[in-house]
């Protein structure tokens, strides 16, 4: 995608970090100007934002730089494959490096996380497992085919959660194109843990558990033949 639009990746980071302030600054004023001296633009958004301040920034990203970018200067942020008992394993000091940064006028960082959703008293055993199945071949896709070895943030994401064994594995069939064979390799703990599939008393401990680790916003995708009505 950088390749294609002649960005460099290297630079994404910094690029970010730099359009956020004009961004805010176009959601606040009308037409604010904005850059550093003999490079100072005028820019303007309209129709104008509804809600004060315009709406909120989110910024997603699982690396150590985008978790601390995130904590430092978003208003959410949208972590991905998401265990609550272990993301601090994941970015925990880069999380804490970015609030300790974080403007004190900003109010407190949201951050966004869940999976599948399915409640049903017989989602127990083997029907919760084919349920949670489902979402094998993507997180095969991220944690084994996304980068090269060595630069995959999600193989590293399974590596903190305690999954090195499995991530290794899992990459190299992935990469030697046995996806069905990587996608059986993911712990299922991962699966069981990161999602909302149960019965409503597990669910309500695994809310709980996402509400304790700093969840405000539930990210959920039903699924089941009453998704709806989930």
């Amino acid at each position: 995608e950088f390749l294609v639009l002649g960005v460099d990746h290297a630079t994404r980071g910094a690029a970010v970090e730099a359009a956020i302030p004009p961004i805010r600054a176009a959601f606040a004023e009308e037409y604010p100007t904005v850059g550093g001296p003999g490079a100072e633009v005028g820019v303007g958004m309209s129709p104008r934002p509804v809600r004060a301040g315009g709406p909120p920034i989110w910024i997603g990203g699982s690396s150590k730089a985008a978790i601390t970018r995130a904590a430092r200067l978003a208003d959410g942020w949208l972590p991905i494959m998401f265990i609550p008992e272990k993301y601090h394993n994941v970015g925990g000091p880069q999380l804490k490096a970015g609030l300790a940064k974080r403007d004190p006028n900003r109010k407190r960082l949201d951050i966004s996380a869940g999976g599948m959703l399915a409640i049903d008293e017989s989602l127990t055993g083997e029907a919760r497992t084919k349920v949670l199945d489902m979402a094998r071949p993507g997180m095969a896709l991220y944690v084994g085919g996304m980068g090269a070895r060595g630069k995959n943030f999600y193989n590293d994401i399974a590596c903190a959660y305690g999954y090195e064994k499995e991530a290794g594995e899992v990459q190299d069939l992935y990469l030697e194109g046995k996806k069905a064979e990587a996608a059986a390799a993911l712990p299922g703990e991962w699966l069981e843990l990161s999602h909302l599939v149960g019965p409503r008393s597990f669910i309500k401990e695994r809310v709980a558990a996402f509400k304790e680790a700093g969840v405000t916003v539930l990210s959920v995708n039903p699924v089941g033949p009453n998704a709806v009505q989930q």
